[in-house]
């Protein structure tokens, strides 16, 4: 018998190649947060609601204050809305049935402010809250001047805006 040793295994066939990483798009990164304090650039939202000045005052007056209240929350959420600045409806509510004397000013600077966006003359500011401090004591005269201008002013930025008279 002859003494033959068997051939070596053949090699193993070659590995696939790995697969290659797909090709990788470059995506820029999102857009950085405006700086603290920059205007954010918002455009109009929804257009509030004109509110009749007499009309207004006689509910005031009817309902023993209470309107007041609801006006300033239904005039900020309008604005905050509208702008997607400002108080809104329900932090202006608190603010007005804890210290009131601080939204006439608020309200005031928030009404100009809507103006000052559109590049028009402001007819209210912060200043016009003044006419609210004598207000307080000399029968509400002052308040009522004050609400004439605001409530006013308020009322024509809306229908500039095409709101219903």
């Amino acid at each position: 018998m002859t003494d033959q040793t068997p051939p070596p295994p053949p090699p193993p066939p070659p590995a696939p190649p790995a697969p290659s990483a797909p090709e990788t798009q470059y995506v820029p990164a999102p857009p950085a947060p405006p700086a603290y304090g920059a205007p954010v650039p918002m455009g109009p939202g929804p257009i509030g609601k004109v509110r009749g000045t007499g009309l207004s005052i006689l509910l005031f007056i009817v309902t023993f204050g209470i309107y007041g209240y609801v006006w300033w929350w239904k005039t900020h959420d309008e604005m905050k809305a509208h702008t997607g600045n400002g108080l809104g409806g329900p932090l202006a509510f608190v603010i007005a049935f804890i210290i009131a004397p601080v939204m006439a000013f608020i309200t005031a600077d928030e009404v100009g402010k809507m103006y000052e966006l559109r590049g028009q003359q402001k007819p209210v500011s912060a200043v016009t809250g003044l006419w609210y401090i004598p207000g307080c004591f000399l029968l509400g005269i002052g308040l009522i001047v004050w609400f004439v201008k605001v409530n006013g002013a308020l009322n024509e930025y809306w229908k500039s805006m095409g709101a219903p008279a």
